[in-house]
């Protein structure tokens, strides 16, 4: 029976790789306590919980440390490092919602030109400079594609590779970011 403390002892720390050990007193004996650190996929796993709440839900700082199980100075950390406030800027606004407003203002431009009366409907120099910049605006967006739409498809493409290939889907995950980051950093 004296020998079990040993045993549960030996069994303890034959199951810890790393870590940083405390003592306590507990009936004479020292009783060691684990702090665990935290696996490199358990990590990557809380990073990408928190960059999807950040940029999608508007959680605060110190709220999404509490969520994920962070401290808020690695919340802040990944914030910086990671560029993620350029990221949330990015998806605000879809281009799709963008160029819904451009065709808009060009509509409400016609009607304005459409409702003057016969002789004066025609553009004047500001409205078709306005027009001419809306159009411009309008033929660039739908040339190009935005990081949101990178973003969007990225995630579609991942989450169709994760049931065949979850490991693949992790190097696809970590290959979208690095080309996202660039992207960001283009701009």
């Amino acid at each position: 029976m004296r020998d079990l403390p040993r045993i549960m002892l030996l069994l303890f720390f034959k199951g810890c790789i790393k870590g940083e050990f405390y003592h306590a007193m507990a009936k004479k004996e020292t009783i060691p306590v684990v702090k665990k650190r935290a696996l490199k996929s358990e990590i990557a796993d809380k990073k990408e919980l928190a960059k999807l709440l950040f940029t999608r839900n508007n959680v605060s700082q110190k709220d999404l440390a509490a969520r994920v199980g962070v401290s808020p100075q690695t919340i802040c950390n990944w914030i910086k490092d990671e560029l993620w406030d350029d990221l949330r800027k990015s998806l605000l606004i879809s281009k799709d919602e963008q160029l819904r407003s451009f065709y808009n203002q060009i509509d409400n431009l016609n009607k304005a030109i459409e409702n003057r009366p016969d002789g004066f409907r025609y553009a004047t120099s500001k409205e078709a400079d306005v027009q001419a910049k809306t159009t411009a605006s309008i033929r660039n967006l739908e040339t190009e594609t935005n990081v949101a739409q990178t973003i969007e498809v990225a995630r579609e493409f991942i989450n169709w590779v994760r049931p065949e290939d979850l490991e693949q889907a992790k190097l696809i995950t970590r290959l979208f970011d690095a080309f996202i980051k660039e992207k960001l950093k283009r701009k």
